[in-house]
């Protein structure tokens, strides 16, 4: 039998606000447990919510970068759970009338060019943390987290293998940064996601039953999770078994997913609408004037740097994965005079440093301008290329100017031709033999 892999997923962005979604407390990341933390988000009696602007349009930014209808009318609306980091005894997020609607979002899955559809993606509060591992039997609750503004962002079932889920997350997660609205630090929960997996016959329509996988933390384990889970869902179909609809827990340590609880469907929720909150209400000038603070984003970034700067698709693409990077180049071509030779140079050697060390390009002990500056010295005769890799080195591991490297090294070439030549003479001179 030849099965086949059905995923969707849910991906939760933490939008970059200085203040949460419904109330003025701080969502500065990494600070002691329940100090950031107002009324509102305690749920104390008689507080009222009021909607963070920045938030809403930081929603819009994202609708429009990805070409989806924009909810003119939005509704937030109230989900009823009890759990001990959820205060208020609900959550305040989007159902019937979410702020982004439907796109096909173009994602390239090595070499292959596949489209997939996004439901929708709404707004909601995030909620607060429980810490198992502070006090032996007891469980903490940190609400720091609890009303920071998220967008969760919800694909139809597309996706046919961890791979191309993969390539969705790395897509989405390239496109907030573009814009801003998140850092999409995995590590530290701004950006979550949850896979929808299920399973079916080759050739069939009808989908199977689902289970979904919580609160995936890094691209490696989105697919190293959905692997494993396809994986159990088939050997347990084939060995006569039925698979329940619940929520699972991926264990990397394990290397398998865990039964959470079993899968709620909306009534047992019951979604009614917030009475605290009105409706949001765009207007047309509203969208226009979002739009154009739009930035530059991927595509267009690719297709400028293919026709301004001669590169190939291959490393226009690379350099344009992040805006960091891309800005990078951009600083070190522009200094450098050289686009081929930045492009190399930092797919090259500064690639593999990053790599080697885990830092980024934000972290790079190396400016745009002083990689820039070695370029230059190997194009204007200063140093051989195979010299540039160890004053790379230096200023790697030593911060420092690359011409300041080169004089106290003792590493500048000599490229005068008679000085050269008066070598040579020198040398068969004295090796009449050889």
């Amino acid at each position: 039998m030849e099965w086949e892999t059905v995923i969707g997923l849910e991906i939760h962005v933490q939008l970059a606000t200085q203040s949460k979604l419904f109330s003025t407390a701080s969502t500065q990341f990494g600070q002691s447990p329940n100090t950031q933390v107002s009324e509102v988000d305690m749920a104390l009696p008689g507080t009222l919510p009021t909607v963070n602007r920045a938030a809403i349009e930081m929603a819009v930014k994202f609708g429009l970068a990805v070409g989806a209808e924009i909810g003119m009318t939005s509704v937030f609306e109230r989900k009823n759970y009890f759990y001990a980091d959820l205060p208020k005894g609900y959550q305040t997020t989007q159902l019937d009338k979410p702020i982004v609607g439907r796109a096909n979002i173009p994602v390239d899955v090595n070499g292959r060019g596949c489209v997939f559809r996004l439901h929708h993606a709404h707004l909601e509060e995030d909620a607060g943390k429980s810490i198992h591992d502070a006090y032996p039997g007891q469980t903490a609750i940190d609400l720091n987290r609890a009303g920071t503004p998220l967008i969760e962002i919800v694909t139809e079932p597309d996706m046919r293998s961890a791979a191309e889920a993969v390539a969705f997350l790395r897509k989405i997660h390239t496109i907030i940064t573009y814009l801003g609205i998140s850092d999409g630090d995995m590590s530290q929960g701004s950006m979550r996601c949850d896979a929808n997996v299920s399973v079916r016959l080759k050739g069939e329509s009808e989908l199977g039953t689902r289970t979904e996988i919580k609160n995936i933390n890094s691209f490696r384990f989105v697919e190293k999770a959905i692997q494993i889970e396809s994986a159990r869902q088939i050997a347990l179909i084939e060995s006569g078994g039925k698979i329940t609809q619940e929520t699972r827990l991926f264990d990397p340590e394990k290397g398998e997913t865990r039964p959470m609880r079993s899968k709620e469907v909306a009534n047992d929720y019951r979604y009614f609408p917030c009475p605290d909150l009105l409706p949001v209400v765009l207007e047309t000038s509203d969208i226009e004037r979002i739009k154009s603070s739009l930035p530059e984003l991927p595509e267009a970034k690719l297709e400028r740097f293919v026709s301004e700067y001669k590169l190939s698709d291959y490393d226009a693409s690379l350099l344009t994965q992040s805006a960091s990077l891309a800005n990078y180049f951009e600083t070190t071509a522009t200094v450098c005079g050289d686009a081929k030779g930045a492009a190399n140079w930092i797919m090259g050697e500064l690639s593999a440093a990053m790599n080697r060390d885990q830092s980024t390009v934000e972290t790079s002990p190396i400016p745009a301008e002083n990689l820039a500056k070695l370029i230059q010295r190997i194009n204007d005769g200063t140093i051989s290329s195979k010299i540039a890799k160890q004053v790379f080195e230096i200023i790697w591991n030593e911060p420092s100017d690359v011409d300041v490297i080169i004089e106290r090294e003792g590493l500048k070439q000599n490229s005068d031709a008679s000085a050269i030549e008066s070598v040579v003479d020198e040398v068969i001179a004295n090796s009449q033999k050889q």
